[in-house]
Parts: structure tokens; sequence; C-alpha cells
């Protein structure tokens, strides 16, 4: 962190934290209301739904209807269609003989907490559907649930839910404010850099930060540059000139260069903001909770670092040391398992070394040879069938844990950051484009503005005890 000169900040689920089971129902009974203005039938309005049912990192298939889990491999591990869990015959039916191309038109993906109420509503929708008996088309159902929550934000309706009432939507924290003087203290520069439009955002970092430190007379005190409307990922990718916005109208006009303290702007690209700040490459750190469009595109365009917020990390944490006695019983049963594979690989060579040696008894005629080595060959089948029998009751208990390991973390997903013994894909993306990550910005305020965060040391297989 001593190398950082300027940190940014998102700020929709990075500074604002919001409280994902209303932000969920808030955006569910939106799109249901739009839905049934769309010609759905009415029974859609009763509808019953889980905000429990998604993690982030899931993948619609829209040809099916299913919603999948898959590894860091993209090798599909889970999957539901509807709210009914799919099979693994099923998995391998559909999924294990071809690869999966999550980035064509069939899939789409659900990576934001934004986007969960939409797996949600869709796996309530394709059950109510099926089980009246109503022809589905899974593609067109998706769509006009993307389209109608799409809609729901552009006319106001969650957006003004939301500002109506902060306390309901939004988790304040009071670390907040402190975390950023403290980065502004050691002589590091703040900016803002969201999508959000500039009346929302005026009003939800006034509710997060006014009169929260008597030294910053208003939220915009605390950051250098303040850019709204970046149309991330565009931003990173695209050469959009940065606007400056006239007073409290929707009036800009272009920027000009260096940008000032207290003015807003809009738009921006990538390049020119490098420009504006006078720093560059892994002299700035981008913290943001989009894995694609603050993470992923910035660490691709540009040599940023980056911090991800996960809100769903203080859960994980504490599911994985509940789990710490499982773990430990895993790690013994595997041994075991490790142990028996090399039992039983010796007691089958042994058994085609004395097969062998019965065909050549038989060939040369040598009955006692060919009596002794019959009944050794029995008792080798006898300590294979065993050893077979063991291996079984150890693959069944590690089958039994992993279950029970999956239900600790999530009901229908397990980890959101595993896929049993492998990362989910989800947390392959993060632990290659996130140079950090933590389940909030104030985590920041526990260590020095000029702490070296280094990573474990990787060990490829060949390194391992």
């Amino acid at each position: 962190m001593s190398g950082i000169a300027w940190v940014g900040f998102d700020m929709d689920y990075t500074l604002a934290i919001y409280n994902q089971t209303q932000m969920d129902e808030l955006s569910i009974r939106a799109t249901i209301e739009k839905l049934a203005l769309r010609g759905y039938p009415e029974f859609v309005r009763g509808i019953r739904y889980s905000t429990a049912f998604p993690v982030r990192g899931l993948l619609i298939d829209k040809r099916f209807g299913h919603i999948l889990k898959m590894n860091r491999y993209k090798f599909v591990t889970k999957g539901y269609h509807g709210l009914r869990e799919l099979g693994a015959d099923e998995l391998r039916e559909l999924y294990h003989s071809k690869k999966i191309r999550p980035a064509t038109p069939r899939y789409h993906w659900i990576d934001t907490l934004y986007a969960l109420s939409e797996a949600s509503l869709y796996a309530a929708l394709v059950t109510a559907m099926e089980q009246r008996g109503l022809a589905i088309d899974y593609g067109r159902v998706f769509t006009d649930i993307r389209e109608s929550i799409d809609e729901a934000h552009r006319d106001g309706t969650i957006l003004e839910a939301v500002t109506s009432d902060f306390p309901r939507f939004v988790m304040k924290d009071h670390e907040l404010a402190p975390t950023l003087h403290k980065l502004r203290s050691s002589g590091k520069k703040l900016f803002l850099l969201t999508n959000s439009r500039w009346s929302y955002t005026d009003k939800m970092m006034n509710y997060l930060l006014d009169g929260e430190m008597g030294e910053y007379p208003h939220w915009r005190n605390y950051f250098d540059v303040v850019i709204v409307a970046a149309t991330k990922p565009a931003f990173f990718q695209e050469h959009r000139p940065i606007m400056e916005r006239e007073g409290e109208g929707d009036a800009v006009q272009p920027a000009q260069l260096p940008l000032e303290r207290g003015k807003i702007y809009e738009g921006g690209n990538l390049h020119d903001l490098e420009l504006a700040l006078g720093a560059a490459g892994d002299e700035i750190l981008y913290v943001g909770d989009h894995i694609y469009g603050d993470i992923l595109r910035s660490k691709k365009e540009s040599a940023w670092r980056t911090a991800m917020i996960i809100q769903e990390l203080e859960g994980e944490v504490l599911a994985h040391d509940s789990c710490k006695e499982d773990f430990s019983r895993a790690a013994s049963l595997e041994d075991s398992r490790d142990r028996l594979e090399d039992e039983l690989r010796f007691h089958q060579n042994r058994f085609k070394e004395v097969s062998r040696r019965i065909d050549h008894a038989h060939v040369s005629s040598n009955g006692a040879g060919q009596n002794g080595a019959m009944a050794e060959r029995g008792r080798i089948k006898r300590g294979i069938d065993r050893v077979r029998g063991r291996l079984r009751q150890v693959d069944s208990e590690l089958r039994a844990i992993e279950r029970r390991i999956d239900q600790r973390f999530h009901p229908y997903w397990g980890s959101l950051l595993k896929e049993q013994n492998e990362e989910s894909s989800f947390g392959s993306q993060v632990e290659e484009y996130a140079c950090l990550y933590t389940s909030r910005v104030s985590n920041f305020l526990l260590y020095s503005p000029q702490q070296y965060f280094r990573s474990p040391r990787d060990e490829m297989a060949h390194e391992l005890g």
C-alpha cells in the first residue's frame, strides 16, 4: 500500500452495503408487476419464490431452464431446474460430454448481488409455470425478467423506494468515514467512480457520510475526484470523454484538465482519468464489487491494483470455521483412501501375476502348481473385495461430509468460493483478478495505510508432501 497514490471506489455494494434480502424482495416485486403488465398470467403476482436460493457465480442455461454451478475448470457440479435439484445423471448427460461455453447467447452469468433477484424469480417462475402445465420458452422468460427488472430501475421504481427509506435498504457503516479519513491522512488521494447517476449518488453518499466526522462538512470533501455515470465496463475499454456537470441540472460540458476537487464529472475513460490523476498502473488501487465491470476489466485493461468487496465473505468465514472438525475428518479419510488405493493396486498386480502362473501351469500341465496358484488367487480376490468394500465406505462417508459442509455454507449451492476440493468458477475469477478481497471497505481501518499485503505461497501438486 505504500506505493499506492490514489484509491478509487465504486459506490453500490462497495461503499454502500445493501440489505440483500430487502433489495431482492423489492426487485422481485417490481419485476413481477412489470411481467404482469407484459401479459403474464395473474398468478405470477402471488408466486412463491425464495430469496435464499441463489448465490453469485451461477450460470443460467436459457435453453433448458437450468441454473448451474461450475468449478474453476467450467465443469458443472451442481444444477437446478427451477427449484428441483438435477441429478448426477442429468448433469452428466447434458454438460459433461461437451465443453461449456458460458460466453455464448445460450448462457447468462449471475455474477453480481444485483442479479440474484433474477435467478430467484427465474427458478420460481419456471417451477410455477410447469406445475400448471403451461408451455414455456425458457429463454424468452429469462429475457422478460431481465428486461422487466431493467425497466424497474430506469423508471425509478426501485431507486425511489431505496431513497425514500435508506435505513431499510442500506446498512450504514459508521467505520466507513474513519477509514476514508485514515487513507487521506496518510497522503493518499481518493476518487469515486460509479455507474450511478448524480442524483442517486448524491443522496446515497449523503446518507453514508454526511455528519459522520466534523472535519468533513460534506461527503464530497472526502474525495479529490468524483465521476458518476461512468458506464463501466465501457469506461475501461472505450474512449468516451470526461464531462463536467453544470450546477444541479442535467447539462454537461467537456471537462478541462486538471480535474478539480468539489466538481462533479460524468463518463470518461481509463486513459483520460490516469492523465487527470497524474498516476498510472500500480499507483492506483480500485475497490469494487463487480467481478467483471470493476475487477476483471480494470485488471485486463490496466495495471491498476484491485480490491474486491465480497459482502458474503463474513458468512463464508463463519461457515468455514464451523467445519473444522469435518475438514479434519475428511483429510483423514482422504489419506485412508490413498492408502487403500495403493493396497488395491498391489493386490491387483498380485492377482495378475498369479493368473499368469495359472495359465502357464495349465499349458505345462503342472496340476499341483496350478492348484496352489488357484488357492492363492482366491485369497487375493477376497483381499481385493475387502479393500473395495472399505473404499466404498470411505467414499460414502466423504460424500456425507461434503454434503454436510455444503449445507453449512449454503442450503442449495454450498460455498460461494469453493466447489468440493476446487475453487468455484466465481472463486477462480476472484483469485485471478482481485489483488485483495474483503467483506467491506471499513476493514482497511484495521491496517496501516502502508500495509504490505502478501498472498500465501502457491504450491503445485508435485510440491505437496
